[in-house]
C-alpha cells in the first residue's frame, strides 16, 4: 500500500515524540551512576519501612560501559536461612513497566506501599519467605535504569533486553558471589512471557548445557504470559465474547476479517480487534470483575489504559503486541508518590543525578519505541523443555488482556505428552484452580485472579510458588 495510513502516521508521530523524551532522559544521565559494591548497596533507613530480620540491597549494575547503560535492582534476602534458599529473578513486562513498581511493591515483595504513599507495610505472603528475591528494572528506560546513548532506544527489542539482562546477571553475581551456587530460577508475568524464556535460552546457549553453566539455572515460571501473537489475540477475542464483554456483531467481525493462524495481519483485523479493546473501556481489562479506580480516572493519572483512542492507536503495532501488562491505575498513584520522594531515592541509591522528571510505573515513550521483532517464543519452550528445565505456566482466569484461553491455545500447540490430566488443585481445603501436567511443563489456573495473580491471590500464589520450588504435588488436598 502506497503512503502512510492514518494509524501509521499516528504511530510515527508518537515515536518521534518518544525519541525527544528519551533524549532528555539521556541528557540528564550523561555523568551516570557509578557501580558500587555489595556493602555500599545495603539499604538502611528506608522511609516508612517496618522492622525486618533480613537484609536488602539496591543500586545499579553497569551492563555496557561504552554506552553508559546501567540497570537498577532491588534485592531481598530470604526471611530466614538465605544461604540455603534459592535465588529468584523477577521481571515485569510492558514493555516498559517496572518490576520495582509492580512485582516488588504490590505483588510478591516483602514491602508494599501504603495507599497514601507515605510508607510501607509488610506483605505477609512475600515470596522471600521461601526464596531470595531479585527485582530488576529492565530494559534501560524503565524506572531508574538508564543509558547515556540515545541511539540505544532506537534498537531496543527482545534480543537487546535479553543481552542486557544476561550481562546484568553476570556482573550481579560478581558483586554477590555467595549466591552463584544457589539454585536459580527466573519468574515474571505479562510481556515477561517473552523476557523470561529468552533469558533462560541465552543462559543455556552460552554454556551448551545446563550442567556446564556457572549459574545453576533450574527453570522458570511465568504468569499470564504473552507467548505467541496469533494464539494470544485469538484468545483475547474468544475470551471477551465468552465473558459477555464484546457483542456478537464485533466477535463475528473479528472472526471474519482476522486470520489468526496466518501472518497476514490486515488493517481490517486491527480495526476489529481495537473494537474489542474499546468495549473494555468501562472496566478493568486486567481483572474483569474488579472495581475500577475512579479517583485515577477523574484525576487523569490513569488515562493511559482508560482511553479507548489510546488503545486504538496501539492496535497499529500488529494487533497490540505488548500492550501494558498489569496496569493498576490506583496503585500507580501510591508507588509514584513514594518512589519519587528524594529521601526514598537516596535510601535506595537511586537517581543520584537528579532527573528533571518523575519515576513512573510504566514508561510510555519506551513502549512506543520498543521494536516487536519476536512474535512467538513457543520454539524456545520446545528447546528448553528438551533441555530439561522445570517450566510452570499459570493464568489468573479473570484476566482479559492475556486470558487463560490464549495460554491454553499456546500450550496445546506444543503437543506435549500428558502426565497428569486436568484436575483441581487445593489450598486450605478450597479449590484454588485447575492444573495439568505434561512431560516437561505444568500449567495451572488461579480461580478468581486477574493479570496480577500475587496481588489478587497472595496466599494461593505463595503456596503454588513454594510447591514449584519444592517439586511438590498440586493434587494433594490441604
Amino acid at each position: 500500500m502506497n503512503g502512510w495510513t492514518e494509524m501509521e502516521m499516528e504511530r510515527k508521530t508518537r515515536v518521534t515524540i518518544s525519541v525527544l523524551n528519551i533524549c532528555l532522559l539521556v541528557f540528564v544521565f550523561v555523568n551516570g551512576d557509578g557501580d558500587g559494591d555489595k556493602n555500599g548497596d545495603r539499604v538502611f533507613d528506608l522511609p516508612g519501612q517496618p522492622d525486618v530480620n533480613f537484609a536488602h540491597y539496591a543500586g545499579y549494575i553497569t551492563v555496557n560501559e561504552s554506552h553508559g547503560r546501567a540497570l537498577f535492582y532491588w534485592f531481598f534476602e530470604a526471611e530466614d536461612e538465605p544461604s540455603s534458599k534459592p535465588l529468584v529473578l523477577w521481571l515485569n513486562g510492558g514493555p516498559g513497566c517496572s518490576s520495582i513498581g509492580y512485582g516488588a511493591s504490590i505483588e510478591l515483595g516483602p514491602f508494599h506501599v501504603k495507599t497514601n504513599g507515605t510508607g510501607l507495610y509488610l506483605n505477609e505472603y512475600s515470596w522471600n519467605k521461601v526464596a531470595n528475591l531479585l527485582f530488576v528494572e529492565s530494559p534501560v528506560g524503565v524506572g531508574f535504569s538508564y543509558t547515556n546513548t540515545s541511539s540505544d532506544f532506537l534498537t531496543i527489542d527482545d534480543k537487546f533486553t535479553a543481552e542486557d539482562s544476561y550481562e546484568f546477571l553476570m556482573r550481579w553475581f560478581e558483586r554477590f558471589p555467595e549466591y552463584k551456587s544457589h539454585d536459580f530460577y527466573i519468574a515474571g508475568e505479562s510481556y515477561a512471557g517473552h523476557y523470561v524464556p529468552q533469558l533462560a535460552e541465552l543462559l543455556y546457549d552460552r554454556s551448551g548445557s545446563l550442567s556446564k553453566h556457572p549459574i545453576n539455572l533450574i527453570g522458570f515460571i511465568v504468569g499470564n504470559p504473552e507467548t505467541d501473537d496469533s494464539y494470544d489475540y485469538e484468545g483475547i477475542a474468544d475470551y471477551a465474547w465468552s465473558h459477555a464483554i464484546t457483542s456478537d456483531q464485533t466477535y463475528k467481525l473479528v472472526k471474519r476479517v482476522c486470520n489468526f493462524k496466518g501472518d497476514n495481519w490486515t488493517d481490517d483485523c486491527s480495526s476489529a480487534m481495537s473494537s474489542i479493546f474499546a468495549e473494555y473501556y468501562q472496566i478493568d481489562i486486567y481483572n474483569i470483575y474488579a472495581p475500577t479506580c475512579l479517583d485515577s480516572i477523574n484525576s487523569g493519572t490513569g488515562a493511559r489504559t482508560r482511553d479507548s483512542s489510546s488503545l486504538q492507536n496501539k492496535v497499529s503495532r500488529r494487533l497490540l503486541p505488548g500492550l501494558y501488562g498489569g496496569y493498576d491505575p490506583c496503585f500507580e498513584m501510591y508507588t509514584s508518590k513514594y518512589f519519587n520522594r528524594p529521601d526514598v531515592q537516596q535510601a535506595l541509591h537511586a537517581n543520584s543525578t537528579g532527573i528533571p522528571f518523575q519515576w513512573s510505573v510504566c514508561n510510555n515513550s519506551l513502549f512506543d519505541l520498543y521494536l516487536t521483532t519476536v512474535h512467538s517464543v513457543l520454539p524456545i519452550y520446545k528447546k528448553l523443555i528438551k533441555a530439561g528445565l522445570k517450566i510452570w505456566v499459570y493464568s489468573g482466569d479473570i484476566d482479559g488482556r492475556v486470558p487463560v484461553v490464549s495460554t491454553r491455545y499456546c500450550i496445546d500447540s506444543l503437543n506435549l505428552t500428558i502426565k497428569e490430566k486436568w484436575h483441581p488443585w487445593y489450598h486450605e481445603k478450597q479449590v484454588g484452580g485447575w492444573f495439568i501436567s505434561y512431560e516437561g511443563l505444568t500449567f495451572l489456573t488461579f480461580r478468581g485472579a486477574g493479570h496480577l495473580v500475587p496481588l489478587n491471590k497472595p496466599n494461593n500464589a505463595l503456596y503454588v510458588f513454594k510447591t514449584y520450588l519444592n517439586n511438590g504435588n498440586l493434587r494433594i488436598k490441604r
